[in-house]
């Protein structure tokens, strides 16, 4: 039978479950997916499971009891088999008599290796020994906004007390460790019969014999605390104290951001360069409209996944919604200050409450920028880092709301906080991250990214690490574009738009979108092309017109708005110029064609000569006769160039190879090689280049 919630998704499937009978591992794993998806019981990244079950021992062949839980560094929603860590139980509890105390509980970490039942297993959490000392089968802690408003708030506890009459116990914030583990086992040996345990500021624990029972009671404890905050009288009080100012319409909160998003980009990339996400969610709103912002604000999180993500507190912008932001040096000028006085106060945290031993002092800029009548914009070193921040603060929010409806909120004292954030096990984990890929952090935006050489140069940039926007002014084929990268890289490596480099306001969306979606742009390629191949007598003023629109006009109008969101981020940039190898060499039936990629390429030279004040590079990459994908090879181009060759139009990649000097087909792939060549790093002090990717066409050599 269904379960009836109203505040929580009850999405277990009998029929899927039923077909893992037998296999606990199994149900774990469709457990905590379950659970994953839902937000409101836990963020990304957030939460672990576990179970316990009897399985083989390979050297005694014995029965024992082995424990399956989330391994280190693992998401709930998304997580596989391979993503547990799975260790002898009796060997994890055996840890207590090597145990020297809290002082020295950092050190239990390395021992867990010497419990590992699974040796291809994911290496164990710190939350392990919260899972191994209790005796349940199926276990779930979980961060749910509605039961952390309850740990959170000041009454949390007799809250709690009095909420589930005693059938839920509390333990009050410690951080996570092997302490916390041996403190909830001396909760249920304290209150038997318990069928949870309330963490003070940090979550809660929840379990059942079996996977089924463990996901229900979650359900239900959870439903109770939403329940308790829905109905309390408390909320008849002004949310967050009333509202103090009213937000923009939605399209101008939208053209506010985009416009400001660049500028808070660069003054939030002194580190290394961020990337961006904006979100003006209904609940933001609701929080930064508030009379009780600058008091709850500056307060901080309380769960410590929250603050792990978001940093200590936000950066609240004095800045009125209908600013006008076109000045960016002006605005950055006054905002310069606002990030001074927050990174002054991040660096006074570190010095008051770091320990000897304590990493150095990280990135001080705010991850969580709040724009009263605007929204919220976040920075990581990627997207889904800095979508995932933004969420996480979403959960804050909610907490907060929460809290204020039924008591007071707290939040974790500093020092607390801190050594979570510049825990010594946290370090560690952060040192073990993969370096980081060439382009991380950059932003690209790649016209005529739909097919051809465009894609293969999106797919690229993405495969080293750079977000980017696909366009193109074919809607159907865009389309197509669309499902493929999203197949292939997900949402958070690229955005789509349709793009027409002779429509002015399709351009202004499409860097309106990098910045929404994305913070700003890095790198400009200007790849949307077209081909006519006619005698002079036939070329008509039509084909003239069309060419030098497309190629030369398309080319300048893509650029001048790229370097004007550049010049707002104040880091410099990169624009690459596909052009051709016609535009030196002097073919038949191409006057039109040849002359628009001549003047191509002399408004590259322009370009950078021009923009090298602004650290802002420009080079071309002269492809010749790249026949794979492309739609410029389609119909009257293919048959004017075989006609111009005499040759048959089948003939010509055969034809074009011949006459190259290393007798080489060229491919989309070999130019968006070529672009990563010049935007991969090495060649950060190289602007107005060409560099050939023809094969070896000897009257296209430059010099």
């Amino acid at each position: 039978m269904t379960k009836a919630f109203k505040h929580v998704s009850y999405r277990w499937d009998n029929s899927k479950a039923s077909s893992m009978a037998g296999d606990e591992v199994a149900l774990l794993v469709y457990r905590s997916n379950l659970l994953g998806a839902d937000l409101r019981l836990t963020n990304y990244g957030g939460g672990n499971t576990s179970c316990k079950a009897l399985a083989k021992d390979p050297l005694t062949g014995k029965e024992m009891e082995v424990m399956w839980v989330k391994g280190s560094g693992g998401d709930l929603g998304t997580m596989k088999r391979n993503g547990l860590a799975a260790l002898y139980v009796d060997r994890l509890r055996s840890l207590t008599t090597v145990y020297k105390g809290i002082d020295h509980e950092d050190e239990m970490v390395e021992l867990f290796n010497h419990c590992i039942y699974d040796l291809a297993s994911k290496a164990p959490s710190i939350d392990t020994p919260l899972h191994g000392f209790l005796p349940f089968k199926h276990i779930d802690h979980l961060h749910p906004d509605a039961a952390i408003a309850i740990a959170a708030s000041k009454d949390g506890k007799k809250i709690t007390q009095e909420l589930f009459g005693g059938s839920i116990g509390w333990v009050e914030w410690q951080r996570p460790g092997f302490d916390l583990g041996l403190k909830l086992k001396k909760c249920l040996y304290e209150n038997p019969g318990i069928h949870g345990i309330m963490l003070g500021s940090h979550g809660l624990f929840t379990w059942g014999d079996t996977a089924y029972q463990s996901y229900v009671n979650t359900l239900e404890v959870i439903e109770k605390c939403a329940e308790y905050i829905q109905e309390n009288p408390g909320k008849k009080k002004p949310v967050f104290g009333g509202a103090r100012l009213e937000p923009l319409q939605k399209e101008s909160r939208l053209n506010q951001a985009a416009t400001l998003a660049p500028i808070l980009r660069g003054l939030c990339s002194g580190y290394g360069r961020m990337v961006g996400h904006f979100t003006d969610d209904d609940r933001v709103l609701e929080f930064i409209n508030s009379k009780d912002l600058q008091r709850l604000a500056p307060m901080g999180t309380s769960c410590p996944d929250h603050f792990l993500r978001t940093k200590i507190c936000p950066l609240v912008l004095s800045l009125p919604p209908e600013e006008n932001l076109l000045d960016a040096k002006g605005v950055r000028e006054k905002l310069l200050l606002q990030f001074e006085a927050y990174r002054k106060m991040y660096a006074e945290y570190y010095e008051k409450h770091k320990h000897p031993n304590s990493p150095s002092l990280r990135d001080p800029n705010p991850v969580v920028i709040l724009y009263p009548g605007i929204g919220m914009f976040t920075f990581a070193k990627d997207k889904q880092t800095a979508r995932v921040a933004a969420e996480f603060y979403i959960n804050a929010i909610n907490v907060m709301k929460g809290a204020e409806t039924i008591s007071t909120y707290t939040s974790l004292p500093r020092q607390e906080a801190f050594d979570i954030e510049y825990w010594l096990l946290e370090e560690a984990k952060l040192k073990r991250m993969p370096k980081p890929k060439a382009l991380s952090g950059k932003i690209a935006l790649i016209t005529g990214s739909a097919g051809g050489i465009g894609k293969a140069i999106a797919k690229k940039f993405i495969m080293e690490g750079a977000c980017v926007v696909i366009n193109d002014n074919d809607a159907d084929r865009l389309a197509k574009a669309d499902t493929e990268f999203k197949t292939q890289f997900g949402n958070d490596a690229y955005a789509s738009v349709l793009l027409d480099v002779m429509n002015v306001e399709q351009i202004k969306q499409a860097f309106r979108m990098a910045a929404l979606a994305f913070g700003g742009v890095d790198i400009i390629v200007n790849c949307a092309g077209i081909s006519i191949s006619k005698p002079i007598e036939e070329h008509t003023e039509m084909d003239w017109d069309l060419l030098y629109n497309i190629l030369v006009k398309g080319q300048f109008l893509i650029t001048q708005n790229g370097v004007e969101m550049m010049r707002r981020q104040n880091m410099g940039g990169d624009v690459i110029n596909i052009v051709s190898k016609n535009a030196i060499v002097s073919g038949p039936n191409n006057s039109g064609y040849g002359s628009a990629k001549a003047a191509q390429l002399h408004l590259s030279r322009l370009n950078a000569a021009e923009l090298g004040p602004d650290k802002i590079r420009v080079n071309v990459v002269n492809p010749d006769a790249v026949i794979s994908d492309s739609k410029i090879w389609e119909g009257a181009w293919a048959e004017g160039r075989a006609k111009a060759y005499g040759v048959k139009v089948e003939e010509l990649p055969a034809f074009y190879a011949k006459r190259t000097l290393l007798n080489e087909i060229i491919l989309p792939e070999d130019i968006a090689n070529a672009c990563f060549a010049l935007v991969g790093g090495l060649l950060n002090k190289s602007t107005g280049n060409v560099l050939n990717v023809d094969g070896g066409v000897a009257t296209a050599f430059v010099r």
